[in-house]
């Protein structure tokens, strides 16, 4: 069964989600003049993959564990539920120019903006991201759209048309333009076009599809990047002038190159033009085609040329995490059968070999869940550490309707940042202690928690959303805009916002808190892409206007309805949530205090 965001809550196969109606709360909160920039590359988190197109960034953790707000007394089955987002401001407009402007992000300790690293090309942190085109005003279009604020939105995209090109001198990641440049502009261009216009009036006065054409002038910048390569999986960088760089390194990660294939999908049923989608689909299809015979289990960095693995961990967060979301995901927007299938296969053996603990989240004995980084070929636990992106992964369970143990996985995470106020970029769960202790202001959590009250409509998540935005106030709030945190238990700061800090965390946030929203409550299906960007679920992306632009195996091909959709954990699906377990806590009180000692918290 689908559980997504789509409605709020899809029914599948005749079994509805939970779902009650909505309540009450508005909130719009994102301080003016603060552009940022993030991405959910496999690169996030591992140092050493920065060579491998999967540059990492950090969190940060505080030291003393904060009382938990949701504990609640014996025989009290009401936790208090927040009214008033308190501390943050109610202005949706982000004022890109004031400091940024035309920079492609904010360094919100000095109010000024930031490019390109030009002295030191091999500064991949900043320059896979930064492509001197003006990243942050492109990546939080359609933030200003889903807050309702057409002016803002009005300005930006005209700011944007009058001033972005991608004929620069910039060597990028594929996978950062993809995911936040093209995937923006593609959502922004349907917003402005479709004839419901679900967010207001955010129609452009004679607006000729100009962010279509920007958005198909660096698709094919970027196609460079699958050309020349034996196995059809991309190149990670490539320069949008040059093509790609003579030095390039022939290793990328699997979430790199696995996940573009929603944002080029779009932009072939777009324009017609099967070239996007068929380069994009091929490199998922060979990724596929690696996976281990004895696990079914993919590594996390390939040689392009050989298709050899040098990277052999299978884990959910960097290096692998996208890859899955946009199986599930391409299949939901364009219905093809085969995205399904392997969705399903990954997710049962991600069960059979990542996955830890007691088998069911909030009945029997033994550990909590947990899902861990293995060796692809054996199975064998590689390490003891998780990164922030995997807290992804309770969200995706959610569209899949494995509630439940979203449920377990996602407190797992919670729980960290209670005793930190943050997400530490990897965390040492056997030394219950942050391996890598910075905090970029990553959404993964955030993603998670609204994606759960979408399904259960259970306050405790508004709760934990009301944490999340506190300790952003009090930890990470700056001059002008919200800084990363250097590190966790210091909270000491560093002077950079990525994009996706408007892009993701700001909007899930605020739709966490606006139940009267139009994502909500217009009618339209909606989808998020892996850098928060709304797409509307519409038949035109279901009808392609070719044949067979990459033929399957047998008739896997065809396309599907969304009741043919079911999780591969056959065991667990969304109505396993009662309604009577609506206000309680989503976990039974003894194993959220297990999962509090666990990571350290009592």
């Amino acid at each position: 069964m689908l559980c997504s965001l789509l409605s709020p809550c899809v029914t599948v196969g005749g079994n509805p989600c939970v779902h009650v109606p909505p309540r009450c709360w508005s909130m719009a909160w994102l301080s003016p003049a603060i552009p940022g920039e993030r991405g959910s590359c496999p690169a996030r988190g591992s140092f050493p993959a920065v060579f491998w197109g999967c540059s990492g960034s950090g969190s940060r953790v505080s030291q003393n564990p904060r009382k938990n707000p949701h504990d609640q007394s014996p025989g009290s089955p009401h936790p208090q539920t927040p009214r008033t987002p308190p501390g943050m401001g109610t202005q949706s407009s982000l004022g890109p120019s004031n400091h940024a402007f035309p920079r492609d992000e904010l360094d919100p300790l000095h109010c000024r903006g930031r490019g390109p690293d030009r002295r030191d090309p091999s500064n991949l942190n900043i320059n896979d991201v930064l492509g001197n085109y003006s990243l942050t005003l492109i990546d939080a279009l359609d933030t200003l759209a889903v807050m309702g604020n057409s002016s803002e939105f009005q300005k930006a995209v005209k700011l944007v048309i009058d001033t972005v090109s991608f004929d620069k001198d910039s060597t990028v990641q594929v996978f950062e333009a993809t995911i936040r440049v093209l995937g923006s502009l593609l959502s922004a261009h349907i917003i402005i076009t479709d004839s419901k216009q679900p967010f207001g009036d955010m129609t452009i006065k004679d607006y000729d599809n100009e962010l279509l054409h920007l958005a198909h002038d660096l698709a094919v910048r970027l196609l460079p990047a699958f050309e020349n390569t034996k196995t059809g999986i991309p190149y990670p960088r490539v320069n949008l002038k040059k093509g790609v760089p003579p030095d390039s390194h022939n290793e990328t990660c699997t979430a790199g190159a696995g996940s573009l294939l929603v944002e080029f999908g779009i932009l072939s049923r777009l324009l017609g033009d099967s070239t996007f989608e068929w380069v994009a689909r091929r490199a998922v299809k060979a990724l596929w085609s690696l996976r281990s015979n004895n696990t079914g289990l993919l590594g996390n960095v390939v040689n392009i040329q050989t298709g050899h693995w040098v990277g052999k961990q299978s884990g959910l967060g960097a290096g692998s995490d996208s890859f899955y979301e946009y199986l599930l995901k391409s299949y939901i927007l364009f219905g093809e059968k085969e995205d399904l299938e392997m969705f399903n296969a990954a997710y049962q053996n991600i069960q059979n070999h990542l996955r830890r603990g007691r088998e069911a989240c909030n009945e029997g004995e033994g550990d909590p869940p947990l899902y861990v980084n293995v060796n692809m070929y054996t199975g064998q636990l590689m390490n003891t550490w998780i990164d922030s992106l995997q807290a992804f992964f309770p969200g995706l369970q959610v569209l899949i309707g494995d509630v439940e143990d979203a449920i377990c996985l996602h407190a797992f995470y919670y729980a960290i940042w209670k005793r930190y106020g943050a997400l530490p970029e990897r965390y040492n769960w056997q030394l219950q202690a942050p391996d890598v202790p910075f905090y970029p202001l990553r959404p993964e959590l955030v993603e998670s928690t609204y994606l759960l009250y979408q399904a259960t409509k259970n306050p405790f998540y508004l709760h934990v959303g009301m944490d999340i935005l506190q300790s952003l106030e009090k930890y990470t709030k700056a001059k002008c805009g919200y800084a990363t945190l250097h590190h966790v238990v210091e909270k000491t700061k560093e002077d950079r916002m990525e994009s996706f800090f408007l892009s993701e965390t700001c909007k899930y946030l605020y739709l966490l808190f606006d139940e009267e929203n139009p994502v909500h409550k217009s009618g339209n299906k909606f989808m998020f892409t892996t850098e928060g960007h709304v797409v509307s679920v519409d038949e035109r992306f279901r009808s392609s206007l070719w044949e067979d632009i990459l033929p399957a195996e047998g008739d896997s091909s065809h396309k599907t309805k969304a009741t043919e959709l079911k999780a591969a954990n056959f065991s667990s699906n969304c109505n396993r949530v009662p309604d009577e377990r609506r206000y309680l806590l989503p976990l039974k009180s003894n194993y959220m205090r297990q999962i509090d000692r666990m990571v350290g918290l009592i």
